[in-house]
């Protein structure tokens, strides 16, 4: 098996009506488990990574450990650029086996971003790899990546429409009220707003910042064209929460097999309740 770019995966699951879910993933430990869970569950499944969380494994070692995670579980799997804005780090990590892209210009005006998009989805045609962009701005923090709130701004369903026809890409991250990192309160997405995109547009479209958001909004969401679900902050928290309450029982553990196996255990239960609320298991 082998990794793949997302056009296919996210394709499928705009016919079917369900959403595939993206994972963050940091090192070793939750590649396997968001792989084997997927697995288990027959789920197509995204693996994400920032800037930082490349810096942070490196991007060989990530790379191929997600190899060997598809191979091992007999998966095709897609390991995603995710809130990438560089256009050389792109280039180099494509050239390095990555098929899955998001081209984060959503900082620029509009006409720049356009320009910062179409420029990555010219090299990245070289090489059969999708790409997602973002138009609009979420607040809130996912690791470097922290926008105040009074810089967040919605996406505009017809500004959409041009934006997908000018830049080419294959998904459509939109701003309708999801936020990075934690709610403070509940959250609360524009359906309508939503709604009026998928009138504009015929891509997929992505929700990003879905950690904390109910699961009968991330359900509406899916209902009115949301393809792909990006989760982080929901699985840091189970593995930080196990780990420390593990480091609480036994405060002389020093095996890290021991005291981030209860870690794994819990981002488990997150990846399968996540599958499920995409309604993406049995649908490879």
């Amino acid at each position: 098996m082998y990794l793949i770019s997302n056009r296919e995966m996210l394709k499928k699951a705009q016919r079917g009506g369900y959403a595939v879910p993206a994972f963050n993933v940091h090192n070793l430990e939750t590649v396997q488990v968001v792989v084997e869970t997927a697995a288990a569950m027959a789920s197509p499944v995204i693996l994400a990574g920032t800037p930082s969380t490349f810096t942070y494994a490196g991007l060989e070692y990530l790379v191929s450990i997600c190899h060997q995670a598809a191979r091992v579980n007999h998966l095709p799997i897609a390991l995603h650029l995710d809130h990438h804005e560089e256009y050389d780090d792109i280039c180099h990590k494509v050239r390095s086996g990555i098929r899955s892209v998001m081209i984060d210009g959503s900082h620029f005006a509009f006409e720049q971003n356009i320009e910062a998009v179409r420029r990555v989805v010219k090299y990245c045609q070289n090489y059969d790899v999708s790409v997602e962009a973002e138009l609009g701005r979420l607040g809130g923090q996912e690791d470097d990546l922290v926008v105040d709130g009074q810089d967040s701004f919605y996406t505009d369903p017809m500004a959409a429409k041009e934006y997908i026809t000018r830049t080419g890409i294959d998904s459509l991250a939109v701003a309708i009220g999801s936020a990075h990192g934690l709610y403070h309160g509940e959250p609360h997405l524009d359906f309508e707003r939503l709604a009026a995109i998928k009138q504009q547009v015929d891509i997929p479209l992505v929700l990003h910042g879905a950690s904390g958001i109910p699961e009968k909004m991330v359900k509406r969401a899916i209902a009115l064209g949301v393809c792909k679900v990006n989760v982080a902050t929901d699985l840091k928290i189970a593995f930080a929460d196990a780990v420390k309450a593990h480091f609480a029982e036994h405060p002389d553990a020093n095996d890290p097999r021991k005291y981030i196996t209860p870690g794994k255990d819990a981002m488990r239960k997150v990846v399968e309740d996540k599958i499920k609320i995409c309604g993406s298991a049995a649908m490879l």
